[in-house]
Order: structure tokens, then C-alpha cells, then sequence
């Protein structure tokens, strides 16, 4: 069973490959009634797209969603909701020598022991480009998340070795998107892109961090015991290309504190039950306690380079590629809106899910 599909409730499922016609999805599980803001989710989409700077691949794309069913008068009707992206700007040709070399850690191996047969133009159905249609059914969940007041904001944090100092509490979140690299510390950002750009002059990839956090999350949405919701979050994000760990709260930190020097206290706080930290991230025992949810997704660096590497080819001789195509330096800048969205839909699945709970 191929696994196209995303979510319980709130359902995507996704179709399309980096150098087809197009890129598109159906979503199914989306309540009716909601506004659809075509500007909103033009400007997710425009978060993602290639093209946007100096930093990322220079494949210009319009990435301009069309949709084709589940929308009257401008609201979801609780139907299907069907859309496309078109490709437009492919340059196939960059990958003719590809067609018979396989790409040192890319799925260009994989795919092809698994089926028998790839599509190597672009990577096919194994590129990133695969999530813009994840980025509609963000964007389209972000928005029936609003009545409820739940607030989702990813930036990066590290790029390499550069670190952003501190933690999210530190810094207006909102100065992300004031940056290429869509760090908040317009220092470190400065840095990363420095570095991001001195990797791409010499043909080479980068990897980084993406940190991700959720404010006003309800309490109790989360599954037990295998549908906790740090669990769903964590497949969420490992499904997104090039994601390589994920941790939440004080994450494998935990590891090295005694219960008493990270246990989050519980206190009165003027007739509310609250907690005095939130080393836990928002999550205790797989559902969520009101508390920040925050979490962090570690990227590799981009697989194809444009450098001499040693390979084999279809016929299992060794061989050397040097690879051609628009390639990202670092994969981190256009994460961050991946990151958000498969967030948004993991929170708004669980929240159905949650309503079908009877007291």
C-alpha cells in the first residue's frame, strides 16, 4: 500500500512529481463552512517556492494553486477539496546523465529497487517539491485553527554549525520572515546566509534546524496510546524530505537531568492549574497541557551537489557523477513553511479527533 495519504480525520493526500504537469492534492475531513482566504494561502505558498532568493534553487516558479472542487462561494463545503499547482519551469535535460547514475544518498536508489523503475527528472515523485501540496492543506488547516486561537510559528535556528543563541522566549518570532534565512536575530541570520552562500559558491549543501513553536493549544488533544500527539508530530515532520531528527521539549537534553532538576511543577496560579517551567514542550503522557508546544526538526544537507562524487550506475559499474539541475544549498529557509503546515494539519486532525469523543 503506496502511503500517499496524511491525517485520520483531516486528510491529505498528495499526487505529482518535481518535473510533470503538475503538483496537486485532495484533501478530505475539512469542516464545512470555512472562509477560504486565497491571498493567505497564496502567501504560504509563496513562503515555499523556489526562486524567493540568492539562497535557494533559482527555479522560478508562479506556484499558483488552482482549486477544483469542495469550495462554493468562496467556503468549504465539507466535500473534497481538489487543487493543482502547474510546473512550469522544468529543465529535464539537466538530469539526462542522472537517468542511469545513482545520486549518492538520494532516493534515486531506493525508488528504483523498490519499483523497478524511477522517474529521474527532477527526482520525481522523491522531491521537495512534493510539498507545496502540503503547504495548501497547512494553509487551509492554519485557517480552521483560527477560531480556536492556536498560533503556529517556525523559524530557523541553526545552519550548520551557527546556533541561534538562546531560546524561543528570547526573540519576536516574527522577525523570520524579515530574512532570507528566516532566523528572528538579525545577527545570526546575517551569519547563516553568509555561510549558506559560501557553501553554494563551491557546488557544496548545507544542513540545519528548524525549531517550531504552538501557542494556545487546548488541553488534552493526544491519543494513548500510540496516537500521542509529540508521536504524531514526530511523523509529521520525519515525512518531510530531507528531515533526518526531531525532538520535543528539552528533548534528548532530557537525558542528562535528575526528575528533580526537570520536573515541571504544578502550581495554583489564581484559580488555574499551571506549571512553574515547560521542559516537557506542552505534552505530558502523548497529550497536550496547555502549555507551548515547541519542537525541533534537524535537516541534512541537500544530497545533490554540483561536485565530483563517486557512484555507481544502473549497471552496478563504478562511475563518477558530477551532478547539473537547480539545487538548494540548504533545504532549512523553505522548511520552515513545510514545517508549519504538516504542524497545522497534525493539530487540526487531532482536534476532530478530539471532538469525536463523547463525555
Amino acid at each position: 500500500m503506496d502511503m500517499n495519504t496524511f491525517g485520520n480525520i483531516y486528510r491529505l493526500t498528495s499526487f505529482g512529481e518535481s518535473h510533470g504537469p503538475g503538483v496537486g492534492g485532495v484533501i478530505d475531513g475539512c469542516p464545512a463552512g470555512i472562509v477560504l482566504d486565497t491571498a493567505f494561502i497564496q502567501r504560504e505558498l509563496d513562503r515555499r517556492k523556489p526562486g524567493q532568493s540568492h539562497i535557494t534553487t533559482p527555479r522560478k516558479e508562479d506556484d499558483e494553486v488552482q482549486f477544483l472542487s469542495g469550495i462554493y462561494e468562496g467556503k468549504t463545503t465539507g466535500t473534497p477539496i481538489g487543487f493543482i499547482i502547474w510546473n512550469k519551469n522544468q529543465h529535464s535535460s539537466d538530469y539526462e546523465e542522472m537517468k542511469t547514475v545513482y545520486r549518492p544518498s538520494h532516493a534515486d536508489y531506493t525508488y528504483q529497487m523498490k519499483y523497478g523503475i524511477r522517474d529521474p527528472r527532477g527526482g520525481g515523485r522523491s522531491s521537495a517539491r512534493e510539498t507545496i501540496a502540503r503547504c495548501v492543506g497547512g494553509a487551509i488547516a492554519k485557517l480552521a485553527l483560527r477560531p480556536y486561537g492556536i498560533q503556529i510559528q517556525a523559524y530557523t535556528s541553526q545552519v550548520g554549525t551557527i546556533k541561534l543563541p538562546g531560546g524561543y522566549q528570547d526573540y519576536d518570532l516574527d522577525l523570520a520572515e524579515s530574512n532570507a534565512v528566516r532566523c528572528p536575530d538579525p545577527k545570526t541570520a546575517s551569519e547563516m546566509e553568509a555561510l549558506i552562500a559560501e557553501v553554494k559558491s563551491k557546488g557544496d549543501t548545507i544542513g540545519g534546524i528548524v525549531t517550531c513553536v504552538v501557542r494556545k493549544v487546548p488541553i488534552g488533544l493526544g491519543e494513548p496510546v500510540f496516537g500521542k500527539l509529540h508521536a504524531a508530530l514526530g511523523h509529521a515532520m520525519l515525512t518531510i524530505n530531507a528531515a533526518k531528527g526531531f525532538e520535543y521539549g528539552d528533548g534528548f537534553e532530557a537525558a542528562c537531568y535528575r526528575g528533580s532538576e526537570r520536573n515541571d511543577l504544578f502550581f495554583n496560579d489564581n484559580g488555574k492549574i499551571n506549571t512553574r517551567t515547560n521542559h516537557s514542550g506542552g505534552i505530558q503522557g502523548g497529550i497536550s497541557n496547555g502549555q507551548d508546544i515547541y519542537f525541533r526538526v534537524a535537516f541534512k544537507s541537500v544530497a545533490t551537489i554540483l561536485m565530483e562524487q563517486e557512484t555507481v550506475n544502473m549497471r552496478e559499474e563504478d562511475t563518477i557523477l558530477k551532478a547539473r539541475g537547480r539545487h538548494d544549498p540548504c533545504v532549512v529557509p523553505r522548511a520552515v513553511p513545510i514545517v508549519e503546515s504538516m504542524t497545522a494539519m497534525t493539530l487540526l486532525d487531532y482536534l476532530l479527533l478530539q471532538k469525536t469523543r463523547k463525555y
